[in-house]
């Protein structure tokens, strides 16, 4: 082994070792925290000015880290700056930024690219690079390592690189980034050794894999198979509803088998920043090799059509009633992807929003975790507000869309104070009264 990769060992069991992070969002962040209360000295670089002065203040801008760990963190050595020539300050330099999709259903590496282009420019030996973004196999060997060895250092001598793909699931309060196992896979022997037992100081079980391809590979299969399977329940959603058969209902009785089922539940659409963009990271990189994911695109596509059948049930809900969707007042209820966050990336209620508002509806939104709408890159064009959720403002509507099923609402009170309500969520399920307002899409 080299002086350098001992030297860098012995500062990662002994904690000395300086961590960096790149990329301060859903993922990045929590990270971040974990480290720091770990005991480690943590900067963290972000290109957005804003969140780097809320850090800096003690603040924070994510419902599930609240202002007091940011301050928490800032006691325990955590600095947050937008300067990357300081990456050669850190020891350990972790790559959390977003991997989207280009409008053609292509790789998006740009942040990837230039986090590593970064890196590169202030680059000294010693220094472990970590990717956490989710991308495809061979992201890292093929697109980050050319990038760096633009150094002329070597790989496993000067510095070290691995993949540990990130497995952050917000709002989930049963798993955290400390309690989930991590899989690790380095470039080399020793790059993975370095990588294995910094996450060890921090998680509570560390996977080691051969190589960063199969970390890589595995985060695409953990995505794909959930893709996968909402696009099943999803298509069934919609042979069920015209043979008037209620697909929530069989799910429940299907998942009392002990083996063999797992539960999946249909929805308005995917969202995140995961399941509606990963599985296409996998077909594109297939058709490098020859091959064509017909299953996975298939999935894609059920998925991607849900927000246009919700729509198309609330124009029959709304035909029933005797109005047109031209015109009448919609409130969608629930902008972010899930339950009980703040989250918005990739939320399917932004397509169903702007496909109401194509067709002539008077939209609005209420959401409790999300005071504003903030600027989306596919819809820019929606700038609104949260409106509070009161009877005369739910009775002034034609009809209320429940597109993320947030504990904060009472959906007795909502029915009760409804004309019309359309569940994508099965939120009402238990809902006895006025059962007669409600369509389930």
């Amino acid at each position: 082994m080299s002086d350098t990769f001992n030297e860098l060992m012995q500062r990662i069991d002994t904690k000395a070792a300086r961590v960096g992070i790149i990329g301060l969002g859903y993922v990045g962040l929590p990270l971040a925290r974990v480290f720091s209360r770990a005991g480690f000295t943590v900067v963290g670089y972000d290109i957005d000015v804003g969140k780097v002065t809320k850090l800096n203040a003690g603040r924070s801008y994510i419902k599930q880290i609240p202002d007091a760990t940011i301050a928490e963190m800032r006691a325990n050595r955590f600095s947050a700056t937008e300067q990357f020539s300081r990456l050669d300050e850190v020891d350990v330099i972790i790559i959390c930024v977003p991997t989207p999709l280009t409008e053609s259903r292509e790789p998006d590496l740009q942040y990837v690219v230039n986090s590593a282009h970064a890196i590169a420019a202030r680059l000294r030996p010693g220094q472990l690079v970590v990717l956490e973004s989710t991308t495809y196999p061979t992201t890292t060997r093929k697109v980050v390592l050319p990038i760096l060895e633009r150094s002329e250092m070597s790989v496993g001598e000067d510095f070290f690189l691995a993949f540990s793909p990130e497995r952050e699931d917000p709002g989930n309060l049963t798993h955290s980034v400390d309690t989930i196992p991590k899989v690790v896979g380095g470039i080399d022997p020793q790059s993975g050794d370095l990588a294995a037992s910094l996450y060890g100081k921090v998680v509570e079980k560390v996977v080691r894999v051969s190589t960063p391809e199969v970390a890589e590979a595995c985060k695409i299969l953990e995505n794909t198979y959930r893709a996968i399977n909402i696009a099943l329940v999803n298509e069934l959603k919609t042979l069920y509803d015209r043979m008037d058969i209620d697909v929530w209902e069989v799910i429940e009785a299907a998942k009392t088998k002990p083996f063999g089922f797992q539960a999946f539940y249909p929805g308005p659409g995917l969202g995140g920043h995961c399941i509606p963009i990963d599985p296409f990271y996998l077909t594109w990189v297939a058709r490098q090799y020859g091959m064509n994911t017909r299953f996975i695109e298939l999935a894609g596509e059920v998925n991607a059509g849900m927000p246009t059948y919700v729509v198309s049930k609330v124009i029959d809900a709304l035909n029933d009633a005797g109005k047109p969707l031209k015109g009448s007042k919609v409130a969608i209820l629930g902008m972010a992807y899930k339950k009980d966050i703040d989250d918005p990336r990739e939320s399917p209620g932004f397509e169903i929003m702007d496909l109401l508002l194509k067709k002539g509806a008077r939209v609005t939104y209420s959401d409790p975790h999300i005071p504003a709408l903030p600027p989306m890159r596919h819809y820019p064009h929606l700038q609104m507000e949260s409106q509070p959720l009161t009877a005369d403002f739910l009775g002034e509507q034609d009809c209320v869309l429940i597109a993320t099923d947030h504990t904060a609402f009472d959906y007795d009170w909502i029915l009760r104070s409804a004309n019309l309500v359309v569940d994508t969520r099965n939120a009402t399920k238990n809902v006895i009264q006025h059962r007669e307002k409600l369509v389930r899409a």
